[in-house]
């Protein structure tokens, strides 16, 4: 499927007469936009006609899926990954700051917190996946002339999912009344015992510990533990190992980001374009069940857009997020003699980037490390290895980089 935009730059219908575009490449009444997905736009004057297409988005915390549709024909469907490091890396930026004020600020004296958020403020880690959502529409709206929007969301009672049996009032007195903080809550849950050694340290100091990282699993109760003095340092230290049935809980990350976006995105998406409606995934789910279609992100936006039986031509394309640029300056760990080590790789090794499209043995691929001596780490979006050593000498670059790597597959 080749897109096409006019001489204006607005899209057109798509076309797969190939030989049809290369004569018009050849002859100089067209030129390339893009080579992924594969854009021209034409030089000449030409009519304005489109058909009514359909965007299917399956909105999601870690994928999105994408389907632009006709009456009966498939003409894009992309599924889209999300990045998922955002809490981590402004974790450890503010782990960084607030050991260099420990090291260069002997005092400073408290001021008082009178900053104010703006209205409609979002987390910087959910505001960043509303943002793609934006953006992945936008895109497809540059190379095809969409004239309708349908989004899935999708609303998680999260006490429910804990308590199937919560009814009426029970909401309003959660699992921790009438405690005064998490830490004695976690105590009593647990009988005010160790839960490794079960007290045979004999040890009548107890402490409250973090399963996963405080840095990304935060203080929720299910991501506590109680355990004695003598075992939280032993475990802390190497020399003591928890029980292995001791894991944290269910998290609820991505129905809270769900429940937190829904409204935003649509609301949002509703200012930019003019015909925007909602659906559910409950229907989407009978749609796709009804017609034997396979659980798929790019499926499921199919079923979304009102259309899962259009015919597609096989092609899927797969895009990942990935960050603009490395702004970590310095490692967590700090090295031999005290020396905190840059982390900060030279822009451009050999003329190459970080997340260069390049082709190398007839493979297209994306470089995902590079080393001074001008040799590359070459991988596929899903990682798949492919070379960890190549020579500079060896590769041509295709795309250079950009916030979103595209890559073409077959449907499975």
């Amino acid at each position: 499927m080749v897109y096409v935009q006019n001489s204006d730059g607005h899209p057109l219908m798509p076309t797969e007469n190939h030989a049809k575009v290369r004569v018009l490449l050849k002859n100089g009444k067209a030129k390339v936009v893009k080579r992924c997905p594969f854009t021209i736009q034409l030089l000449y004057k030409s009519t304005t006609y489109t058909q009514n297409v359909t965007l299917g988005v399956d909105a999601g915390s870690k994928h999105i899926g994408i389907s632009a549709t006709t009456e009966s024909k498939v003409l894009f469907e992309a599924d889209v990954e999300l990045r998922n490091n955002i809490v981590e890396l402004l974790s450890t930026r503010r782990e960084q700051r607030r050991s260099r004020r420990n090291r260069k600020t002997r005092y400073r004296k408290a001021r008082f917190d009178n900053r104010k958020r703006r209205d409609g403020w979002l987390a910087p880690s959910v505001q960043h996946k509303v943002d793609t959502h934006i953006t992945m529409i936008r895109k497809i709206s540059d190379i095809l002339p969409v004239s309708k929007i349908i989004v899935e969301v999708a609303s998680f009672d999260i006490q429910k999912i804990k308590n199937p049996d919560i009814s009426g009032v029970e909401y309003q007195q959660g699992e921790q009344l009438d405690f005064w903080n998490v830490r004695e809550y976690v105590l009593f849950r647990d009988g005010h015992m160790c839960q490794c050694c079960k007290g045979k340290t004999k040890d009548k100091i107890l402490n409250v510990h973090h399963i996963k990282s405080r840095k990304t699993g935060g203080d929720a109760p299910n991501n506590l533990i109680t355990l004695c003095k003598t075992c939280h340092k032993g475990y802390h230290a190497g020399t003591v190992q928890l029980p292995k049935n001791i894991k944290r809980g269910m998290s609820f990350k991505d129905s809270t980001f769900m429940g937190i976006m829904r409204w935003a995105f649509y609301n949002k998406l509703k200012t930019m374009y003019p015909d925007v409606s909602l659906t559910y995934g409950y229907i989407t789910k009978n749609t796709r069940i009804e017609n034997g279609l396979p659980k798929e992100h790019y499926i499921d936006a199919r079923c979304i857009s009102g259309t899962p039986l259009a015919k597609s031509n096989g092609t899927v394309y797969y895009f990942k997020k990935v960050r603009c640029h490395n702004r970590q300056i310095h490692k967590c760990t700090i090295n031999k003699g005290g020396v905190r080590k840059c982390n900060q790789a030279p822009y451009e090794v050999k003329g190459f980037r970080l997340y260069d499209k390049v082709l190398w043995k007839g493979q297209k691929c994306f470089i995902f490390g590079r080393r001074s001596t001008g040799r590359m780490d070459l991988r596929l979006l899903d990682g798949t290895h492919i070379n960890a050593s190549v020579g500079y000498k060896d590769l041509k670059l295709l795309n250079m980089r950009s916030n979103y790597l595209i890559e073409q597959r077959k449907a499975g």
